[in-house]
């Protein structure tokens, strides 16, 4: 097993890593819990008998609904009335098995029902055990707009057991190592190809141990944590716009397309070279995701949904690559980024900038 450590001060847990992580779910439910409410779906539990799992204690199952129609206010409610019913105390623990859906509902949960008690993260999906189920970042969606309400709310451990990985339907899998490939990019000696070598085991505690080192420098989203989002800008935008159309994208799908186009736009403004943004490409396509915008996407929506991004105050704003590193960037040039995405769309190529 690989055990990678947050260090939160008192609040400090474990993210353990590896074929049969699972087994060490007793040793993070804390101590003084009589009882454990198991927290999963329906498609989850075909996989992993939620009634099976060895908490140390007797467990309760509380299933939500499948999909991410799921993180509502609506599910949030029905969880912590059936919480409540069944006589789960602020000294109990919650025990979320599920992929990020479960995760941010059961955390949320934990963060709100007798105001905080613990939980456990058990991720079964690649994009869980790379990024949604680390980090305390808890939540659910409005009709406004995804994540609105939430709490930051850090668990008693995590469980990353790639042994559960092997039921994934193959755009699962994309979806999770769309993530996966940002991480290539992070860090101070980014690895960029060389997390395509690792065993899986390997590749998630690496993705791992970055978002711990980001979240203990900046838990709340103050700052640092906005490296986090490399390649997220043109990926929620693709979202959004596939969203309203009816289509049909995951989103490590769409990261991974925002990544090349990160690359792309960052060589435009003189902050690497082509040969850093062919990396990007090879990684991403290493991974077996497409680094080209799906057909049918226009340039003008794109960028307006961009403009409204989180990061943005009041121009167009990004995460990119550079001589120091991935890191925020403000007042980025409307041209530039039209050829950025002109780029991503026929893999133009450009000279080295002067």
């Amino acid at each position: 097993m690989l055990s990678v450590p947050v260090e939160l001060g008192e609040r400090r847990y474990e993210v353990v890593v590896g074929n049969g992580a699972l087994g060490c779910l007793r040793q993070m439910v804390p101590r003084g819990a009589r009882r454990a409410a198991v927290v999963t779906q329906a498609q989850v539990a075909r996989h992993v008998d939620p009634r099976g799992v060895d908490a140390g204690v007797p467990v309760e199952v509380i299933e939500i609904p499948d999909g991410e129609g799921a993180k509502s206010m609506a599910t949030l409610e029905r969880l912590c009335s059936a919480l409540a019913r069944a006589g789960i105390t602020r000294g109990d623990v919650i025990v979320a098995i599920g992929g990020g859906v479960v995760t941010d509902v059961a955390g949320f949960a934990a963060a709100s029902f007798h105001r905080g008690m613990r939980y456990v993260n058990v991720a079964t999906t690649l994009l869980a055990q790379v990024d949604a189920a680390i980090g305390g970042k808890t939540g659910v969606n409005l009709p406004e707009g995804k994540n609105l309400v939430g709490a930051f709310w850090q668990p008693s451990g995590v469980i990353c057991d790639t042994a559960l990985l092997s039921s994934l339907p193959e755009r699962e899998w994309a979806s999770g190592r769309g993530e996966m490939a940002k991480y290539a990019f992070l860090g101070e000696a980014s690895i960029g190809e060389g997390i395509l070598e690792l065993p899986v085991e390997e590749q998630v505690a690496r993705c791992a141990a970055l978002k711990a080192g980001v979240v203990c420098a900046d838990e709340r989203e103050g700052g640092q944590r906005v490296v986090l989002n490399y390649g997220h800008t043109l990926a929620h935008a693709i979202e959004a716009v596939s969203l309203a159309s009816g289509g049909d994208i995951r989103h490590g799908e769409a990261v991974a397309v925002g990544l090349v186009f990160a690359a792309e736009l960052a060589a435009r403004l003189g902050r690497i070279d082509t040969r850093r943004v062919e990396v990007h490409r090879r990684v991403v396509s290493g991974f077996g995701l497409g680094t080209s915008l799906p057909v049918g996407y226009d340039a003008a929506e794109l960028v307006e949904y961009m403009e409204r991004d989180k990061k943005a105050s009041g121009d167009l704003t990004f995460v990119l690559d550079g001589p120091h590193g991935v890191e925020r960037v403000g007042g980025v040039p409307l041209d530039a980024v039209h050829e950025a995405l002109e780029a991503v769309r026929d893999h133009a190529t450009i000279p080295e900038p002067r």
